[in-house]
């Protein structure tokens, strides 16, 4: 998929996660903001900030490339809604609704039920949506998990 992207004029930059077991923790709690998210270090560098920044200022697509990138640049954005270069920790848990500010779209893995990464993505995409793609996926038989089929959210 990305290879495609690519082949299409798409420009790509890293963010770097050091993901750990937390992201893959069920939620377990009726009421979300009582859950405990475990915290990720992530790097995001001057160059990737400076060429997303650029991207946004130009009103051109700015796609993250999973939940795991999206949640650490959602943790570091400005009060002016740009993205800052960090090398930090985050805990943030994201859940609908929620008011991105960086990325317009989002390429995703298929997640598990009761997931903080299907949560992030039904904030993204709406609940509503993202739950009838997920029956699609289930009746056409997709792969699920972190090495099954993607979707592209717009």
């Amino acid at each position: 998929l990305m290879m495609r992207m690519e082949i299409k004029g798409v420009n790509f930059t890293e963010v770097t996660v050091h993901n750990g077991l937390g992201a893959f923790r069920a939620v377990e709690v009726e009421d979300l903001t009582k859950h405990k998210m475990d915290s990720e270090q992530f790097i995001i560098s001057e160059k990737t900030a400076a060429m997303v920044n650029k991207a946004n200022e130009k009103k051109k697509r700015v796609c993250a490339i999973g939940t795991t990138s999206m949640r650490a640049i959602e943790s570091s954005v400005s009060a002016g809604r740009l993205l800052k270069p960090a090398n930090d920790w985050t805990s943030k848990f994201i859940f609908p609704p929620f008011d991105f500010s960086i990325a317009n779209c989002m390429v995703t893995n298929f997640h598990t039920p009761e997931s903080t990464l299907l949560m992030r993505v039904a904030a993204f995409g709406g609940y509503d949506f993202v739950m009838e793609a997920y029956k699609i996926a289930v009746k056409e038989k997709y792969r699920f998990y972190s090495y099954g089929d993607a979707m592209l959210i717009l």
